[in-house]
C-alpha cells in the first residue's frame, strides 16, 4: 500500500533508501533504490542500521519520511541524525522536523500515506505528485519473480488463467478474533465439483493450517513474496481473506474476491478496481454467496 508513496519519491530523481521489514526487499527488488535497510523492530539495532546507511550514502543531506505512526520509528531516525516528516500520532510532534496533522475523515491506508508523502515533498520544496493516488497499484515484478512463478505452475501441470488460487490462512488475530473465513473447504469442493482446479501456495509456516482449512486444494510449493505476487497474476481468480495476500494481489493487478468478517473494508481492503469485497467488519459472507460471485467472475464474457 506504500507503492504510490514510493513512486512519488523516486520521481524526484533523488536517491531513495527504503527502510522496511526484511521481507520487503524481495518485493522491491525491481525498483531503482539506492539502498535497502532491513528493520527488525528493535529500535537500538534499527537506529544503528539507519545511521550506518546514512554514513555510507554518497549524498550529503538525508531526509526521512516515516509512514509508520509509532513513536519508536521516530526515535530511530531522530537518534540516527535524520530529520523526518511524519504524522503527529503517539506524541511524536517534538521529535519530527516536519510534523503533519492527519486529514479529517476516514481514509484508506494508501490515501493516508500518500497525503503524508505529498506533505513531505512540499515541505522539502520538491516536485509533489497529483493530489490523489492512482486508483490502481502498479507493482513492478523482477524477471526472477516471473520465472519462479512460471516454474511452480509448470511443475504442478497448471496453465496460466486455468486455475483458482485461494489463500485460506491469515496470521495473527484482529482484536482477538480470527481473520480467516470459515468457508474455504466447502467453497473449494464446490468449485472442484464444477471441474475447476483450486490451488494454494501458503508459506511454509502456514502450510498445515492451509491443509486443514482446504484439504482438497492442490498444494503448490511455498514461494517468495515477489514470486507469489507474480503467481496471482496467472490465476483466473484469487479468493482470500483481508490479509497480505489481498494486498499482494492488488499490487499485481489481480482479479480477486476479498473476504471480510473482522476488519474494516474501507480502511484495510485492497486498493484495486479488480477486487470484489464481500462481508463486513462483523459478518462474514455466506459460502453460497461467495460461490455464486466466484462463478460469475469466472464465466466467459458474453459475446
Amino acid at each position: 500500500m506504500s507503492l504510490p508513496s514510493l513512486e512519488a519519491l523516486l520521481a524526484t530523481g533523488l536517491p531513495v533508501v527504503a527502510c522496511a521489514r526484511p521481507w520487503a526487499r524481495d518485493l522491491l527488488s525491481a525498483y531503482p533504490l539506492a539502498g535497502f535497510v532491513p528493520m527488525k523492530g528493535a529500535w537500538r539495532a534499527d537506529r544503528a542500521a539507519v545511521r550506518n546507511a546514512r554514513r555510507l550514502a554518497s549524498h550529503r543531506r538525508s531526509l526521512g519520511l516515516l509512514l509508520p505512526d509509532s513513536l519508536s520509528s521516530a526515535l530511530v531516525f531522530r537518534f540516527a541524525g535524520i530529520p523526518c516528516a511524519g504524522y503527529r500520532d503517539d506524541g511524536r510532534s517534538l521529535i519530527l522536523r516536519w510534523p503533519c496533522a492527519k486529514p479529517s475523515g476516514p481514509l484508506h491506508a494508501v490515501q493516508s500515506w500518500y497525503h503524508l508523502t505529498r506533505h513531505a515533498l512540499t515541505q522539502w520544496r520538491l516536485p509533489a505528485p497529483p493530489s490523489q493516488p492512482a486508483d490502481e497499484l502498479r507493482w513492478q515484478a523482477a524477471a526472477a519473480h516471473e520465472d519462479e512463478a512460471a516454474r511452480a505452475l509448470a511443475q504442478a501441470g497448471l496453465v496460466s488463467g486455468d486455475f483458482v488460487l485461494i489463500a485460506p490462512t491469515a496470521t495473527g488475530l484482529h482484536k482477538g478474533r480470527v481473520k480467516v473465513w470459515p468457508g474455504f473447504d466447502s467453497l473449494t469442493r464446490s468449485l472442484q465439483a464444477r471441474g475447476l482446479t483450486v490451488a494454494m501456495s501458503p508459506p511454509e509456516a502456514e502450510r498445515q493450517a492451509a491443509r486443514d482449512n482446504a484439504p482438497t486444494a492442490l498444494l503448490l510449493p511455498p514461494l517468495g513474496l515477489g514470486a507469489f505476487a507474480a503467481l496471482t497474476r496467472r490465476a483466473a481468480l484469487v479468493i482470500c481473506n483481508d490479509s497480505g495476500v489481498s494486498h499482494l494481489g492488488a499490487a499485481a493487478g489481480t482479479r480477486q474476491i476479498t473476504l471480510f468478517g473482522v476488519t474494516d473494508p474501507s480502511r484495510t481492503g485492497p486498493w484495486s478496481n479488480q477486487s470484489v469485497r464481500m462481508g463486513r467488519m462483523d459478518a462474514w459472507p455466506a459460502a453460497p454467496d461467495v460461490l455464486s460471485t466466484a462463478l460469475d467472475l469466472l464465466a466467459p464474457p458474453a459475446v
